[in-house]
């Protein structure tokens, strides 16, 4: 099945809203150029309050074996579920794209990681390789295509997901320390941060 024209709702997107989002980028792609930010402040012990956009925190923890409270995921949980959502919507957009109804979308996840360093308070071997080396990645598709069309839908899905490609290259870094206080604090606006 090759790609076509779909007008209205489809796979709940609105299908000519994506045609004018890929066009435009196609036209202009530094508009695909964007700044992500995300703020996170410690709440307590290895619990973190993380602040998106205007949304309301969400609370990161880790489980009792890595001394925290288990009442959130930890985060290479949530960067796995970032992961899976970067795939998700992928294939839903490839999938619209194409003019294929999908039934059924799932990622199942599972990394393979070395935290044996421990926050840089256990295992310091020089040739440590810390972080996710290895991501199994089970794809569950279905809807009205074959399963040509489906595969060629997960392979664009997995090419083009910034998430899958913040994973599997290397990204720089830059850090800066303020000491004192925050820039929460600093604004006025702690108070928002609970």
């Amino acid at each position: 099945m090759t790609e076509t024209s779909v007008t209205g709702t489809f796979n709940g997107i609105d299908s000519q809203g994506l045609d004018s989002l890929a066009a435009k980028n196609i036209e202009q792609p530094e508009h695909g150029h964007k700044v992500v930010k995300s703020k996170t402040v410690l709440d307590s012990g290895f619990r973190n309050y993380n602040y998106v956009r205007d949304h309301e925190g969400y609370l990161i923890s880790e489980p009792h074996k890595l001394l925290g409270d288990d009442e959130a995921p930890n985060p290479t949980e949530i960067a796995l579920g970032a992961l899976g959502s970067c795939v998700s919507v992928g294939l839903v957009a490839n999938a619209t794209k194409r003019g294929v109804k999908l039934t059924k979308v799932e990622v199942e996840l599972e990394g393979r990681i070395d935290i044996s360093a421990a926050w840089g308070v256990g295992d310091l071997a020089e040739d440590k390789v810390l972080g996710v080396s290895h991501v199994d990645m089970h794809v569950y598709l279905d809807g009205d295509a074959d399963e040509e069309t489906l595969q060629a839908i997960t392979d664009s899905a997995i090419k083009w997901s910034p998430v899958v490609n913040t994973f599997s290259r290397p990204a720089t870094f830059e850090t800066s320390l303020k000491v004192g206080a925050g820039h929460a604090e600093a604004d006025g606006d702690a108070s928002s941060h609970g």
